[in-house]
């Protein structure tokens, strides 16, 4: 759904936010910080700016703000940490961005219920370490955990490196409270595992991007903190092996499987020489798994960890193994896979995409895709690494002089997903970028039923118009 088509004077809307929620909480003008001109890769076009940024510490604020916008139907663009990669965040002319950056207030910790009870502006960061203090955990881990606010993370549905034993951050939320378009409030911080009290509210709100409401609050599931970790990284022969592997995996690890990451010769070479990241095993292997475990009892844990791997040896299943045999050797394995940090220096300009393929078919998508962009491009040189495990595979295509634009090589990945019967977004939503392409992942009957959620909900269009439609 775009923004209104026309906008009315602004002062009188400014006057009416100031009056709600003071001076000092609505910028304009030269006082706008420019980061919330984008988020991390989209930037407003030249020319366009927003009318005001406004920082709400509360819920209260966000309902005045909104309800103020509403009444003069000028759009509101939610903003949290601007970590995202697909331009959900990113303002549109005259718009008014509502950041959640002061409401960083976490309320309660309940080791009874295993819950947290926070605003949507704290850092998952914060988080995490305050269940840490608590004895517990806070499983959902990104890379930009310093930065991005759990707000942005409810909102896109964020994964990470712990999807495959704890889920997604849908999975984390039991309860929630946002904000409508007209300024009403829904408050619904259940704390129970159990509530079928007619229809489960929060996930209309959950990985809708900011266009449905504003999320202000949260319930969050806490888990036992690990005692244990195991780490290893495998050099494997094909991905029928990889396959092989992780159900050895899961069958002799079960729940204890944290993390079971892919890794592609590509990405491996380029981490263990460019990179500068040790070589956990030697190079020349078919590809190579980064798998991990949480668990109790590290002697009891650590002793089927390694049984599980050795068998696999023993069957040709692994050809050459790395066990970490410290916290710091867990890290430096971790850090190779992280180092995706480092491709605006080693792998630049590129193409990103972040998407979901059934696993079983996840080879025959890398030969594939990889085949549609060398038949377009000859020098096309290509990165392949993700979850795997929960269906997920990360994409980095380098452009060259003269090579494929930015279009074409989306148009080639986005319609090898669909060939495949995958989905465009793994994590980071739709935002801006992946807009021409939801419907290679959603059925027409599915697009008309969200923009009939989308039109109760925000019949005026005034939520992060433009975005996700």
């Amino acid at each position: 759904m775009d923004a209104p088509t026309s906008l009315p004077a602004a002062g009188p809307l400014l006057d009416a936010l100031r009056a709600a929620v003071g001076a000092d909480s609505i910028f304009t003008g030269a006082d706008m910080e420019p980061k919330h001109f984008g988020d991390h890769v989209v930037m407003q076009p030249d020319g366009q700016r927003p009318l005001a940024v406004a920082y709400p510490r509360g819920t209260a604020d966000v309902s005045a703000i909104l309800r103020a916008c509403h009444a003069h139907r000028v759009p509101v663009v939610p903003q949290g940490g601007l970590t995202g990669l697909a331009g959900g965040a990113t303002p549109v002319d005259g718009c008014v961005v509502l950041s959640l950056a002061r409401m960083r207030a976490i309320e309660e910790v309940d080791a009874a219920a295993a819950t947290m009870t926070v605003q949507a502006g704290v850092p998952l960061q914060v988080i995490q370490e305050a269940a840490d203090e608590a004895g517990l955990l806070f499983p959902l881990d990104i890379g930009s955990r310093g930065s991005c606010l759990i707000g942005g993370n409810v909102s896109t549905n964020a994964g990470g490196n712990r999807v495959l034993r704890y889920g997604m951050a849908r999975e984390l939320v039991l309860g929630i409270e946002a904000v409508l378009a007209d300024g009403t409030v829904m408050t619904s911080l259940n704390k129970m595992l159990k509530n079928n009290a007619g229809y489960d509210l929060k996930h209309l709100f959950i990985g809708s991007e900011g266009t449905l409401g504003v999320v202000t609050r949260l319930v969050l599931r806490l888990f036992p903190r690990p005692e244990s970790v195991c780490t290893a990284v495998c050099a494997l022969p094909d991905y029928a092996a990889v396959l092989d592997l992780l159900g050895r995996a899961r069958a002799r690890l079960g729940g204890t499987l944290a993390a079971f990451e892919v890794i592609w010769p590509e990405f491996y070479d380029l981490a263990t020489t460019e990179h500068g990241c040790r070589a956990p095993v030697p190079r020349g292997h078919g590809v190579y798994v980064l798998m991990e475990s949480l668990g109790t009892d590290q002697a009891r844990d650590t002793e089927q960890f390694q049984s599980m791997i050795e068998g696999a040896l023993e069957d040709g299943v692994v050809e050459d193994a790395a066990l970490a045999q410290s916290l710091r050797e867990s890290r430096d394995m971790w850090g190779l896979r992280d180092s995706v940090i480092q491709f605006r220096q080693t792998f630049h300009p590129h193409v990103g995409f972040d998407v979901s393929v059934p696993i079983a078919r996840m080879q025959d998508f890398v030969t594939d895709c990889r085949g549609h962009l060398l038949a377009a491009d000859p020098g096309a040189k290509s990165l392949w690494f993700g979850h795997i495990a929960d269906s997920n595979i990360h994409i980095c295509v380098k452009q060259t002089a003269g090579g494929l634009t930015k279009k074409q090589v989306d148009e080639i990945v986005y319609a090898r997903v669909r060939a495949f019967d995958g989905s465009v977004s793994a994590e980071h939503g739709i935002g801006l970028l992946k807009k021409p392409y939801l419907p290679y992942s959603r059925s027409p009957v599915e697009l008309d039923i969200m923009r009939r959620v989308k039109a109760a909900l925000d019949p005026e269009g005034i939520l992060n118009p433009g975005k996700v439609f």
